[in-house]
């Protein structure tokens, strides 16, 4: 079944006295086009994660973010004790007379008397947010599978309107052959002089081989029912279906071109514009 390449997903967990929230956001798209952002603390896991996203979604501009915000008290720095002590030792000999706690003070001011430690999160971590991404996913993709269901029913609305128009112009077909020959007849009697009946019927025969649409209506039907074969038991098949469309076209400006019949050319300008909104529907198709 179709699929949209529209399509949203998020999930959230509380864990180890933080907040972890994995969010991804599909819009359409050529090719595959991912933006992961994520901590530090999970940066050894960015290539498989990537691999991971990419072979889900398959296609679109793909906004992924792996965020976390403490929720639990942690000390997020260290006191470095030998250097503040050999601070202390030093402006102790330059104020003999000063407190204690006014070199502590003063020394926790100097450089290098702090360091920021570096998180790093253990596999049990990495896990849950293995799980959190695996979710999310599951999510878009059925948001997106909703989204394809929508246009599963818009296209196959428009197919059917081509279908019923197809219906319509293989009905006016012999009217039109009729009008050919009533007109090469008409032509023939404003001359005003004899003409071999063999010869005409060979140019009618001739004119009407010219103008005939029954290999574009027969190809033109069978592009229909593929279309749709496509749409309804394939997947990932946004780009088959525009190949599909092509094939269509060609068959809908051929009936035109040789239709040399107002009524039915008109016919084949509605078919021209519904395949114009499936066409514009099917850049949002996976």
């Amino acid at each position: 079944m179709i699929q949209s390449m529209t399509g949203y997903g998020k999930r959230v967990i509380d864990y180890g006295g933080q907040k972890i929230s994995v969010e991804i956001k599909s819009l359409n798209s050529k090719g595959i086009d991912l933006n992961l952002r994520l901590p530090n603390a999970y940066k050894s896991m960015e290539i498989e994660w990537r691999k991971r996203i990419s072979d889900r979604l398959v296609r679109g501009k793909i906004d992924a973010g792996i965020y976390v915000e403490k929720t639990g008290a942690a000390p997020s720095a260290q006191v470095q004790t030998s250097v503040v002590t050999q601070y202390m030792e030093q402006l102790g000999a330059l104020a003999p007379g000063a407190a204690p706690q006014e070199l502590l003070a003063m020394a926790l001011r100097l450089p290098d008397t702090l360091t920021q430690s570096q998180y790093e999160a253990d596999e049990a971590e990495l896990a849950q947010v293995q799980q959190l991404i695996e979710g999310a996913l599951d999510d878009l993709v059925g948001f997106r599978s909703a989204e394809g269901q929508v246009l599963a029913e818009e296209f196959g609305m428009r197919i059917g309107i081509i279908r019923d128009l197809l219906h319509q112009v293989t009905a006016m077909d012999p009217e039109r052959v009729q009008g050919v020959k009533t007109r090469l007849e008409k032509g023939l009697a404003a001359l005003q002089t004899e003409v071999d009946q063999n010869r005409f019927e060979q140019e009618l025969i001739y004119y009407i081989e010219k103008y005939d649409i029954a290999e574009e209506k027969l190809r033109l039907g069978n592009h229909l029912d593929y279309f749709e074969a496509t749409m309804n038991n394939e997947s990932d098949c946004g780009k088959k279906l525009g190949f599909i469309t092509q094939e269509i076209g060609r068959e809908i400006n051929t009936t035109g071109s040789k239709a040399n019949y107002a009524p039915m050319q008109q016919l084949v300008v509605q078919m021209k514009d519904e395949l114009e909104k499936i066409k514009e529907q099917l850049l949002n198709a996976l």
